[in-house]
């Protein structure tokens, strides 16, 4: 089972001054900044997913500038994601069409043989079909049954698509691998999806629409789609939202699957936003300690216009915070202190009113309890990454982009450890074979070929 890191620009600055919180001086965005494989120095994932909605142009509007997205198409994948040198160049790029981008609209703004190119021209080395994304699900509807207007609309388009998109890419045999991409409104309805996939020629199925569901719900998916196509096709499941309990998708022989949870995780969950590996080779997770930037800060500013707070005080504040992290970091403040100090300063910005307002609330008291826990467990003490080797304690303050980033970019690090260590994983090669690339095949004693299995 390969882990897939489904890219949004997730670089960060490699000079950023965490002590004065300012970019390096004269910095040139994407051009200084440096992917998690640059900062980590091996790549945290074994390959990385591009949605062609995130690079956008005249049909959507898209993440990367347009200068960004011209040189991608002008480039390609592989040298825009700094992907093209060794030991990088084996890890396998795929492609989808960002089905949430356009969910709104009566059809796709793509169509199947423009998609194709946009693969082709960014030689990536897998590409999904065109899809149209179903929001309904019911996990108790039987076979084929069910389904809206709209839901049974939108699976046709999306077959329709596939079989289009299958044809296109025939000429472009060897140079990418197609996955036609499945949409249901049910694991039966799914499983019928799959099994046309599979009737049109497509040996790579790519399972989406599964962001919403629960664990269970997918399993099901999985358990119907698996009874329906041989065992020999592989599945590819896109957005999985479920990325911490990968292990008990294990029996479903899932051959990849992209998700950016690990790095979302640090910046977007309330609680556990840095994971650390136990003994029993699962995750435990800790609570990042906010300290935001006093004058950015909407709740403070808030506070401040009402007079609850002045900015001289906040700004006070702020700094009390950092500098008691900091000593507690060295050993040079006890631990109750530290937690005064960023409770003081935390709280008003979590909750919009300062700590002597809210005495004794269960929030505060839940606040108090996690970042005591973070605090005296020292995670960061714990992980040899490069992230938190050069940062310390400043990995664990939830606190502008380059800090959650890097926090992120760690949990990356840490949930690829936690992959590796799938019994699925005994079964791979260690590198991934690259359509149309034969630099890795092994001759065999007789002479012939022999190539590493494709994932």
């Amino acid at each position: 089972m390969k882990f897939i890191f489904a890219d949004s620009l997730d670089h960060v600055d490699p000079g950023y001054d965490f002590l004065r919180d300012r970019y390096s001086e004269n910095r040139q965005p994407y051009w200084d900044d440096v992917y998690p494989h640059e900062i980590m120095g091996y790549a945290p994932y074994d390959g990385m997913l591009v949605s062609r909605g995130i690079v956008g142009g005249t049909a959507v509007g898209g993440k990367y500038t347009e200068a960004q997205a011209m040189r991608f198409r002008r480039d390609g994948a592989r040298s825009f994601l700094r992907l093209d040198k060794p030991p990088f160049s084996q890890l396998p790029i795929f492609g989808d069409c960002g089905a949430f981008t356009y969910h709104k609209e009566e059809r796709p703004p793509y169509t199947p043989e423009d998609t194709a190119e946009f693969y082709d021209d960014g030689r990536f080395t897998h590409g999904c079909s065109v899809d149209h994304i179903i929001f309904d699900f019911d996990e108790d509807l039987a076979g084929f049954e069910g389904g809206t207007e709209d839901a049974r609309r939108r699976f046709d388009i999306t077959l329709e698509n596939a079989a289009e998109f299958k044809v296109s890419t025939r000429h472009m045999s060897g140079r990418f691998t197609p996955l036609g991409v499945i949409q249901g409104w049910s694991p039966g309805s799914m499983a019928e999806a799959a099994r046309r996939l599979v009737a049109m020629g497509y040996d790579y199925l790519a399972l989406g629409g599964t962001v919403p569901l629960k664990a269970s719900q997918i399993k099901a998916c999985l358990r119907e789609i698996r009874e329906a196509i041989p065992q020999s096709t592989r599945i590819h499941v896109l957005g999985f939202a479920k990325a911490d309990e990968i292990e008990t998708f294990e029996p479903f022989n899932i051959t990849s699957f992209d998700t950016t949870s690990p790095l979302i995780r640090a910046f977007k969950d309330a609680k556990a936003n840095y994971y650390l590996p136990n003994s029993a080779g699962k995750l435990n997770y800790y609570t990042a300690i906010r300290v935001p930037q006093a004058l950015e800060n909407p709740k403070l500013q808030r506070l401040a216009k009402r007079g609850a707070l002045n900015q001289e005080e906040l700004v006070k504040m702020e700094r009390s915070a950092l500098d008691a992290l900091r000593a507690y970091d060295r050993n040079e403040a006890p631990i109750d202190d530290t937690l005064e100090a960023v409770l003081t300063y935390a709280t008003p910005a979590l909750m919009g009113a300062p700590l002597a307002d809210l005495p004794g609330t269960r929030a505060v008291d839940e606040l108090r309890a996690r970042y005591r826990r973070t605090l005296e467990d020292r995670p960061w003490k714990a992980c040899s990454c490069p992230i938190c080797k050069a940062l310390s304690i400043e990995v664990l303050i939830f606190r502008a982009s380059n800090r959650n980033k890097r926090r992120g970019i760690h949990n990356l690090g840490v949930y690829k450890s936690l992959v590796n260590k799938l019994p699925s994983r005994s079964e791979l090669h260690d590198e991934a074979d690259i359509p149309g690339d034969t630099s890795k095949a092994k001759p065999d004693p007789h002479g012939s070929i022999v190539c590493s299995p494709c994932i």
